[in-house]
């Protein structure tokens, strides 16, 4: 188990478009006894309600929005490049067929018995705040749709308020 020190938001050197949108991170949620883990590539992060927040989105077949939607907190899990290739078997294979951990290699931990991947560098522990179907008839730009939403299957946009930052 890797040791994990906590840290300001305002300290770290984190740019969201490159560690999210370039590098991935993996979502995880559920409890000690059973959580799940996937690979995202879509999220944010700023200020609502007076909070410092994450948000992600996930499509309604997902295995882990099972978790989430019945979990308070979900974990923002991020990593070196050299985990690459794990990432996109995350991506690729869902935990309703198989330990997806284990096959990968990794490990969860956990922090008053929420989820995080232990082979992380950097984690965010979101306490879940808001979940919202995203409605494609609010989409102006329809060529969104086409590309990202062909056979329905849309996301679900989570709002997490950032409760703790981890890194290693």
């Amino acid at each position: 188990m890797h040791t994990f020190q906590p840290y300001e938001l305002s300290e770290p050197d984190f740019n969201p478009f490159n560690q999210i949108g370039q590098q991935w991170m993996l979502i995880a949620a559920g409890n000690s006894d059973k959580a799940n883990a996937m690979t995202a590539s879509w999220g944010g992060f700023g200020v609502i309600w007076g909070l410092n927040t994450a948000t992600v989105y996930i499509r309604q077949t997902r295995y882990t929005k099972e978790f989430i939607d019945r979990e308070n907190y979900f974990t923002l899990n991020f990593f070196p490049e050299t985990y690459r290739k794990q990432l996109a078997y995350f991506g690729k294979f869902s935990g309703r067929d198989e330990n997806k951990m284990e096959v990968a290699g990794m490990n969860f931990a956990y922090k008053k018995g929420i989820p995080y991947v232990d082979e992380a560098n950097q984690v965010m522990i979101c306490r879940k705040l808001s979940a919202t179907d995203i409605d494609t008839s609010h989409i102006f730009d329809k060529k969104i749709i086409e590309a990202n939403y062909p056979e329905g299957n849309i996301h679900t946009m989570y709002i997490g308020e950032i409760v703790l930052a981890m890194a290693r």
